[in-house]
């Protein structure tokens, strides 16, 4: 943000400006990329590496500034790997490449980055970070330096990816079918080009001994996260799909007759009708069910979080995650998502990024937004009860690991799990072997707050 744009934050939102001042003077990353004594590590030195991590600045900031204040190697390995990713995700978004040729290059992905030189020229011209693409050959050359186990992950993870991408491709140039039907066929596609990303960090990561080994094993939460962000960034993304004729939401949640029945139409035929103001009740109906499907990954989400062990690989997981569930929570009945893509000020993504130093803050974070959404949820919702109830699920996990400085103890009822976790401490793998029974009792007491009407109150949990 310029100087001149502070100070008419300063003028027009004073309590922004003082946050955004907090962050610059005390939270600026610590790590500079740029210094000579760093070149060794992120290859600052090289004009093809710095390419590379401006391509990465392109597709978000703050996924860039995570990565970069990864230890040693793991920043530039992670940049690459990204990079890579997005390549292949740009070649899967472009409409304009003929289907026999998008094909040839989504199956054929993982060869074409290792050959030396070579680049993608004929992607839409439109496309904002097509240079991702005409520019190949600087990744191309950065890719081919690291060191064989991580580029052979980075290469099996494109493999899978590009295949997955090509299959989806493939149905729906056979089938006709613009729309995905079912939300398994959409954790399914997520599970492609959002959920092996995750597995791939998993496994750079324990590559380079700063996680656990057993990392990589965690395939259900891991895909759990990461569909989780898939789902989020399809929300966000409406618009902009819609207008590239993309028809991301599966219709198993736009399509349902109960939005269209509480207004007296019948159910949408079109994802595209939720853009007209007429459709304005139906549309936020369906929109809350999009959250909905997003709030029940929060909980895995969390469990994973709490399985890192180093401090900077729980930051570069933690921070994205945290904004973006706070970017769903402003869409809840938010009119503007089907007009544009929704966002939360800077301010706000600055004290994110203050509060999301530890676990402990991120729960509270958590705690806090869900607690806001829940009062939020609107009765005449047809989704209000599961709403509520994921939201009571994701707070009463809060408690459980870090309960409230004011929070009343009260007995346990017979055969249920404890409300508090007693040790206090991160949870780590031998705890979750009995979360299948904890994620029960946590639904069953979310169901039972929501029965007795108490729901809407801050602390709801504590007379049940």
């Amino acid at each position: 943000m310029s100087t001149s744009a502070l100070m008419s934050l300063l003028v027009t939102h004073p309590l922004e400006f003082f946050t955004l001042l907090r962050f610059r003077l005390f939270y600026s990353p610590k790590r500079d990329i740029t210094a000579p004594s760093e070149h060794a590590h992120t290859g600052w030195d090289r004009k093809t590496m710095r390419r590379c991590w401006e391509f990465l600045d392109m597709k978000s900031k703050t996924i860039g500034g995570v990565i970069k204040q990864l230890e040693g190697d793991i920043a530039r390995i992670m940049c690459i790997y990204w990079v890579v990713l997005r390549a292949l995700d740009i070649i899967e978004d472009d409409m304009t490449i003929p289907e026999e040729k998008k094909q040839y290059l989504l199956r054929s992905f993982h060869e074409l980055i290792l050959v030396p030189g070579w680049k993608f020229t004929e992607c839409n011209p439109n496309e904002k970070l097509r240079c991702m693409l005409v520019e190949f050959d600087v990744v191309n050359e950065e890719l081919l330096r690291l060191d064989a186990p991580y580029r052979e992950i980075i290469v099996d993870i494109a493999h899978k990816m590009g295949t997955g991408m090509a299959d989806n491709s493939q149905r729906a140039a056979v089938t006709g079918q613009v729309y995905i039907e079912t939300i398994a066929d959409f954790d399914l596609y997520s599970y492609y080009v959002a959920g092996l990303v995750g597995e791939g960090m998993n496994r750079i990561l324990a590559q380079s001994g700063k996680e656990a080994p057993w990392l990589p094993e965690q395939h259900a939460l891991t895909n759990s996260m990461c569909v989780l962000f898939e789902y989020i960034d399809v929300i966000r993304d409406y618009r902009e799909d819609i207008d590239d004729q993309r028809f991301l939401w599966p219709r198993e949640i736009w399509g349902r007759e109960i939005y269209g029945k509480t207004v007296g139409r019948p159910a949408f035929s079109k994802m595209e009708e939720m853009c007209e103001p007429s459709n304005r009740h139906q549309a936020l109906w369906a929109l809350s069910g999009m959250i909905v499907e997003a709030l029940r990954r929060i909980i895995d989400t969390l469990d994973y979080l709490h399985l890192l062990q180093g401090e900077n690989v729980f930051k570069f997981f933690a921070l994205p995650h945290t904004i973006n569930f706070v970017r769903m929570c402003v869409c809840y009945m938010n009119i503007e998502v089907f007009q544009k893509e929704t966002n939360i000020r800077k301010a706000e993504i600055a004290s994110l990024f203050m509060r999301s130093m530890n676990p402990k803050d991120v729960t509270g974070i958590y705690r806090e937004y869900a607690g806001k959404l829940r009062k939020s949820a609107v009765p005449e919702d047809p989704n209000y009860v599961d709403l509520v109830v994921e939201c009571l699920k994701i707070e009463l996990w809060c408690e459980h690991y870090y309960p409230s400085q004011s929070r009343v103890q009260l007995p346990t009822p017979k055969g249920s799990i404890p409300l508090v976790f007693e040790s206090g401490s991160r949870t780590r793998l031998s705890e979750l072997a009995g979360k299948g029974k904890r994620d029960v009792a946590f639904e069953a007491r979310a169901r039972e707050i929501v029965a007795s009407g108490k729901a809407r109150r801050r602390f709801p949990w504590r007379k049940i």
